[in-house]
């Protein structure tokens, strides 16, 4: 058992008819029938929305997924059509907004592997692969791949868990023409972002996009890549610095929250039906201090 420790109320703006309630995002679609999608404070982890906020977190998500966009528009166009707050929304959703152009959503997470951790590794100790493509021997936890892979999921509902699939699945799921065309498309985008996050001094350990088609000016189909992008909650960004094989390495990522959790201190057992418990304030405070930092690193600019 999994989803929400308890799933908030959607707020009602008049203009707009709500559409989903995510882990981290609410969706709404305005009446010219765009999506518009605001960021919360949620923080989830292990497939739970756990009880605590943390402040400041979906301004983090929205303004560097913006500054992200940017930096990716020769690769592949993205879905923001403004960063305007509707009106009559709360003014909380000041800086947390997005308006969007409606995607049919490709039912595929796209996960980009350089180093190797998390499930990644889970899979490596036990057949030397990872979503089926063989792996050399001897790599740790932190390694860093030879070359980058195209490692996929299942994209699930809120409660339930993304599955690792080999590249043929996707292919049975959406044609080898489209399949080709993801995984090109995640690897350049990941390797664009891996050589600006170094550039910063942040190791781009993994990251996932999500995609989806859109008409372009002539009636035909392009991808364009939608949701957010290289956050703190759907990458693993290291300090270079301190990068060091054959241990956990420290992050600008919601590892933290996850480390936390997985801890004699949280009390909790993650195998269990129990909900997790409340994240104490130092592991708030300190969560928010990781991804601001994240920000302000690959940036290059204040938080404020």
């Amino acid at each position: 058992m999994s989803g929400f420790v308890e799933k908030p109320e959607p707020v009602q703006v008049p203009g707009l008819t709500h559409l989903h309630t995510g882990k981290v995002r609410d969706l709404y679609r305005n009446e010219a029938g765009d999506l518009v999608m605001v960021a919360s404070d949620r923080m989830s982890a292990y497939d739970w929305v756990l009880p605590t906020e943390i402040p400041d977190k979906g301004r983090v998500l929205t303004q560097l997924s913006l500054w992200w966009f940017d930096q990716l528009t020769d690769l592949v166009p993205n879905h923001v059509l403004s960063a305007e707050v509707p009106a009559g929304a709360p003014a909380d959703w000041a800086g947390r907004t997005l308006i969007c152009t409606s995607l049919r959503m490709v039912p595929v997470e796209c996960v980009a592997r350089g180093y190797l951790t998390g499930s990644g590794l889970v899979e490596y100790k036990a057949s030397r692969t990872v979503c089926g493509l063989g792996l050399p021997e001897g790599l740790v936890d932190g390694s860093e791949l030879p070359a980058p892979i195209f490692t996929p999921a299942t994209k699930a509902a809120v409660g339930d868990h993304d599955e690792n699939v080999s590249y043929e699945e996707v292919v049975r799921e959406v044609g080898a023409e489209t399949a080709a065309l993801l995984r090109r498309t995640t690897l350049d985008v990941y390797g664009r972002a891996r050589d600006i996050a170094r550039e910063r001094g942040i190791i781009l350990a993994d990251t996932k996009f999500e995609f989806g088609f859109a008409a372009d000016g002539a009636g035909e189909d392009q991808l364009v890549i939608g949701d957010e992008v290289l956050t703190p909650d759907s990458s693993r960004f290291w300090p270079a610095e301190t990068w060091q094989p054959g241990r956990a390495q420290p992050s600008y990522d919601k590892q933290f929250v996850r480390d936390w959790l997985t801890s004699p201190a949280s009390g909790w057992d993650r195998t269990s039906e129990q909900p997790p418990p409340a994240l104490p304030q130092q592991i708030v405070d300190a969560t928010r201090v990781k991804y601001i930092d994240a920000y302000e690193l690959l940036t290059g600019t204040t938080w404020s």
